[in-house]
């Protein structure tokens, strides 16, 4: 079930900036007193109407673009398209939950949409294997475990070791695909083409439907010395350009950033110098798991400076080991040790790659920054290198880390220092190269929030593409064109979906609120025990608190609450109250009256009556 927080609040600024849901982009506006339209309205062989006979000739069957995650927000990526009686998907992801989703482990796509279409549905294609554009399958292929699974051969191997955990694997559909190749999608086609990313066979698509040829670049870069693969097909870009492209969707997340993204070689460069400057010490890298071209640079620094490499936390040591097995990953014999190796061997012999980039508080890095890895104990010896940059609302966890990784003794560089890291996402030239190449007559900007989604239309628009003719969606909105014009024509359920343990989908906002609640002031639970058949109170009011007040230190507080409870009750017994719920009602307003007045807090109350 779909959190109560509906899509249409997220949207309201959104609609500010564009067009009323189904009105016709990129169509002329009329003018009002023009003498020669007058005319030829009135003349069945005027301009105006044979303009009108030959638009409505173009025009073939229409094509929709729905995204339910992905816009306006960062992760879960999620986007269907349609036409006619068949539809697909790209990419199934999943979000972090924010400050206030308290417990939360998860976000995920709301399916109610796909889940009522589903006769339509023909497969699921994905981009690459990033958590924020697979996470989220495990929990769609539970619900719809016929679906077939196309993608390249890592992101494939990524998908098998997901599914392995959740114990899907051996019913599910997964195929294997190629840049160049080409899948029938019903009276769709899905063309993949290689792009550059942070991880290794990422692609984009070109979708050709009978409206037009679509292109969804998914993550991507423009990188012309990868480490590892072929450098972005631009050419391809360029003749599907040539030919006509109706839409592109790009990615917006560097959108804000001018020029253009350093390749990942200038990180091997600077991690060469910084292993030099790690002499006699022991190296400890950090960097997201998915980054294998970051890893085979760690790795192939290693081997030049004749250390051991081991390797600490679960993403990290799932995504190697498929890296390795699948052939994206050069390890030469004897340089991977296991973790529990390490102390055979001198600070100077060992570089640790380890997960906790970002600060996770349960993560590998965080915890040897409290002093609580099992196996890793942080000392002078060690020199730290951050190899990420914190996404947005890390910064304070990273932080953390960085100063209790400092306070064992430990040398620490990061981003700010020294250019460990690279983006994975195209900067604004690479964005206008796209757009220029692809010649697009309706544009898309997708994979962010508003504010990116907003740069990146004033990108395009700088390279000339109408204004009329971008389009600024939400999640939910139904984008729908027939080759000659594009329009939000409305909407589809579309929210977050939340994962708490084993529960998906069970807690919504009232759960939240509570947990909110009770973070903030507290709790507070009464308990009395009643003799309803003569109306005597026979023990309590006992009141029982946790995460309210100390209270050893506040018993002359408590102390109060009882009386006032206790004359409550009497009060109500009295009176011959009868309805249990009345009297709970009664407790509890008396007492977050008190409370609020003596604490200006507002604890959770929680009154229980016991009859006997």
């Amino acid at each position: 079930m779909a959190n109560n927080n509906s899509n249409s609040e997220k949207r309201k600024a959104s609609k500010r900036y564009t067009p009323k849901q189904g009105k016709l982009r990129g169509v002329p506006l009329k003018r009002k007193n023009d003498g020669a339209s007058a005319q030829n309205k009135l003349r069945p062989n005027g301009r105006a109407a044979s303009q009108r006979t030959s638009k409505d000739a173009q025009r073939r069957t229409p094509v929709k673009i729905i995204p339910l995650g992905g816009l306006n927000e960062i992760g879960k990526n999620f986007t269907v398209i349609e036409c006619s009686n068949d539809m697909f998907i790209i990419d199934c992801g999943l979000a972090f939950p924010d400050s206030e989703m308290l417990g939360v482990d998860i976000v995920i796509p709301d399916f109610t949409y796909v889940e009522k279409n589903l006769e339509k549905l023909r497969g699921v294609v994905i981009t690459h294997g990033h958590e924020d554009h697979i996470g989220g399958l495990p929990y769609f292929l539970k619900k719809f475990p016929s679906v077939p699974v196309y993608g390249t051969r890592l992101t494939i191997g990524l998908i098998e070791g997901k599914l392995r955990e959740h114990e899907l694997l051996g019913s599910v559909k997964l195929n294997t695909v190629t840049p160049r190749q080409t899948i029938r999608m019903g009276c769709m086609a899905v063309e993949f083409i290689r792009v550059n990313h942070s991880i290794p066979d990422s692609v984009g698509m070109a979708i050709h439907t009978p409206a037009g040829v679509l292109i969804h670049t998914g993550d991507f870069k423009v990188d012309y010395t990868p480490i590892e693969g072929g450098i972005i097909d631009l050419p391809r870009f360029a003749e599907l350009g040539n030919k006509g492209v109706l839409a592109l969707m790009s990615d917006s997340t560097n959108s804000e950033r001018p020029g253009y993204t350093a390749s990942e070689r200038k990180v091997g460069d600077n991690l060469e110098m910084l292993f030099t400057k790690a002499e006699g010490k022991r190296i400890i890298i950090a960097t997201f798991a998915s980054n294998i071209h970051r890893v085979q640079q760690i790795i192939n620094n290693a081997v030049n400076t004749g250390r051991k490499v081991a390797v600490s936390g679960r993403s990290m040591v799932n995504v190697i080991s498929v890296g390795i097995e699948l052939g994206y990953l050069k390890v030469p014999d004897g340089v991977l040790i296991d973790i529990d190796m390490i102390g055979r061997y001198l600070p100077e012999q060992i570089v640790l790659v380890t997960t906790g980039s970002q600060g996770e508080p349960m993560s590998a890095l965080s915890r040897m920054s409290m002093n609580e890895h099992r196996k890793v104990s942080i000392t002078p010896q060690d020199f730290i290198i951050i190899s990420a940059n914190p996404i947005p609302g890390n910064e304070k966890l990273v932080t953390r880390v960085v100063n209790d990784l400092m306070k064992l003794g430990a040398e620490v560089v990061y981003e700010k220092m020294y250019e460990v890291h690279v983006s994975g996402h195209a900067c604004q030239e690479e964005q206008k190269l796209m757009l220029a190449i692809t010649k697009p007559k309706f544009f898309i900007p997708v994979h962010g929030e508003f504010k990116h989604l907003m740069k990146h239309k004033q990108t395009a628009m700088a390279v000339g593409i109408p204004e009329e003719n971008i389009i600024i969606a939400g999640i939910g909105d139904v984008i729908e064109t027939d080759g000659v014009d594009m329009r939000i024509t409305g909407e589809v359920p579309a929210g977050k979906v939340l994962v708490d343990g084993l529960g998906v989908g069970d807690v919504g906002a009232i759960v939240l609120r509570d947990r909110k609640h009770l973070a903030e002031d507290g709790l507070i639970i009464a308990v009395a025990t009643i003799d309803r058949s003569v109306g005597e109170i026979l023990s309590g009011p006992d009141l029982v608190s946790r995460g309210f007040v100390y209270v050893r230190e506040s018993e002359e507080l408590m102390n109060e609450a009882k009386e006032l409870l206790t004359e409550t009750l009497q009060t109500c017994l009295d009176n011959n109250m009868h309805e249990w719920n009345a009297i709970k009602g009664k407790m509890k307003d008396n007492l977050s009256d008190f409370i609020f007045r003596r604490t200006k807090r507002s604890p959770m109350i929680l009154p229980i009556i016991m009859e006997i």
